[in-house]
This record gives structure tokens, C-alpha cells and sequence, in this order.
């Protein structure tokens, strides 16, 4: 692809309708420019999940999984939620009685309670 760059006269140098220089192009200043305007780093985002993040992981392992899930199954998942709620209450209350009477304090009552449901999942009680 050619271009003509029309000359206007000789007189006093070389006068054309090019409004730029050579010496600057790509190679030159601007290309210092124009690396300087472009980051160097690019954000990447998350990949979107495909499966719900509240999912159970040992969702049908462990001892009693069989059991809670024909259980679900017979009285429905409306009805085994509340009473897994209850349950779930229940166990926490004890867990807070039983740190009240030894004199455990808040932290470590939390992390009986969040030992009481890692247990939970390894047996399948919340399969």
C-alpha cells in the first residue's frame, strides 16, 4: 500500500501535508509512550461456580448419611429442616450449658461448636 506525500516547494526545505516526523514513529518516543500508558498487569476474575456453595462436600458419606436421607425422603424436606433446626439448637444449648458448668469461655465454646459440626459431616447426620 503506497501513499504520495504531495511536495509544496524546495525553497527553504521540504514542505509537505505530513504533519508528523519519521524519527517518531512506533520505533521512537511514541512507542515509549504508549508502553507506559499500557498496564503491565491484567485483573482476572473468579471463575463462576457452577454448583451451589452451601452444598454439604460428604453429602451421602458417612455412618448415619442412609439414614438421614430415607428419613428426608419419608417426613419431606420442609418437615426435616425444621426438625433438624431443633436439633441443631438443642445441641448447641447443651454445648453452652456444658461450657457455663467447666468455665470455658466464648471463643472456646465456638470452637466446640464448630467441632460439633465437622463431626456432624464426617458421620452424615447432615447429609
Amino acid at each position: 500500500m503506497a501513499t504520495s506525500v504531495p511536495a509544496i516547494g524546495f525553497k527553504g526545505g521540504l514542505i509537505s501535508s505530513f504533519h508528523g516526523s519519521w524519527g517518531t514513529s512506533l520505533a521512537g518516543e511514541d512507542y515509549t509512550m504508549l508502553a507506559k500508558s499500557v498496564p503491565t498487569w491484567v485483573r482476572v476474575t473468579k471463575p463462576v461456580r457452577s454448583h451451589p456453595m452451601m452444598k454439604n462436600v460428604n453429602e451421602g458419606k458417612g455412618l448415619f448419611a442412609p439414614v438421614v436421607v430415607v428419613t428426608r425422603n419419608i417426613v419431606g424436606k420442609k418437615r426435616f429442616n425444621q426438625l433438624r433446626g431443633k436439633a441443631i439448637a438443642l445441641h448447641s444449648q447443651v454445648i453452652t450449658e456444658f461450657c457455663k458448668s467447666i468455665g470455658a469461655d466464648g471463643k472456646q465454646r465456638q470452637g466446640l461448636i464448630r467441632l460439633a459440626k465437622k463431626n456432624g459431616e464426617r458421620l452424615g447426620f447432615l447429609a
